[in-house]
């Protein structure tokens, strides 16, 4: 079994995806559907997926169990929650109450590039998060290298949270640098309940020219830091069609897992996701 533990769907004329903007991403900014996934993913071996949150809007993630429920491709929704809000463990009870609330089995805010860097670390998130804890549910680390220091904290607040890092945190491929992200990324590896998706690479690099070489260095050292039962796969489409097309990131996921046994792709993918977000 193949698992893509990290993709998502949009429609313009539902919702704006305000985050799209500039020349550069005008390439995503049109409408993507799970039948346009499904054109995507043929031929990749891919049995299921992973259904994440996009923006910051509290209408976004019934939709999203929604097409779950309606939809055999979809093993999993990670929805939204503003996490550091009063209300946010009543917003989650509304969802876990509609039709597909058996999907929702993550939950991520927004910290990458947040105003403050402390976002995760406030008294009021691990508070939260440890309540998603509490009903079994997953949280999804967004973050690049100025937030990396509060995730730790909050990991080390939540022994009882599972965690998942999403896009290995974002380091600067495209300039090469490993520093400060590979002395976080280790520390952050020491924590037992903390998985890594090996998502996001190709929009680190240089878009236009990226080769396998520029993530060995990266992926080697989580696969050293992490072993591969803690690592899975994710794809991030469309936001990868920037810089890749789907087969091509399958492809480049394969090339830089081509030293692990049979035992070790199977955790990568599949069995990692299936245990962190409880898949059935």
């Amino acid at each position: 079994m193949r698992i893509d533990s990290h993709h998502h769907i949009w429609d313009l004329s539902v919702r704006d995806q305000g985050w799209i903007t500039g020349e550069t991403l005008q390439p995503i900014r049109r409408n993507f559907s799970m039948a346009d996934l499904r054109e995507a993913i043929f031929g990749s071996a891919i049995d299921k997926t992973i259904l994440v949150q996009t923006i910051t809007d509290y209408d976004e993630t019934p939709e999203l169990l929604a097409i779950a429920d309606n939809d055999e491709l979809v093993a999993g929704v990670v929805g939204w929650l503003q996490i550091d809000a009063p209300d946010a463990i009543e917003h989650l009870h509304q969802y876990l109450d509609l039709p597909g609330a058996n999907y929702l089995k993550g939950i991520r805010d927004i910290a990458q590039d947040h105003l403050d860097p402390n976002y995760l670390a406030r008294d009021a998130s691990i508070r939260n998060v440890r309540k998603l804890g509490e009903l079994g549910i997953t949280f999804d680390l967004l973050t690049k290298v100025p937030e990396f220091p509060a995730a730790i904290k909050l990991v080390r607040s939540c022994p009882d949270v599972q965690f998942v890092m999403d896009h290995i945190s974002k380091p600067n491929i495209s300039k090469a640098e490993m520093q400060p992200w590979r002395n976080l990324i280790s520390e952050l590896a020491s924590l037992p309940n903390v998985v890594c998706k090996i998502s996001g690479l190709v929009t680190e690099a240089n878009w236009n020219n990226w080769e396998v070489k520029d993530f060995q260095p990266y992926v080697d050292h989580l696969i050293e830091i992490f072993s591969p039962s803690r690592l899975m796969f994710g794809s991030d489409w469309p936001v990868a069609t920037l810089a890749a097309s789907y087969s091509e990131v399958v492809e480049l996921a394969e090339s830089l897992t081509v030293g692990l046994s049979p035992s070790e792709n199977e955790s990568f993918w599949s069995k990692t996701a299936i245990h962190a977000y409880n898949l059935s």
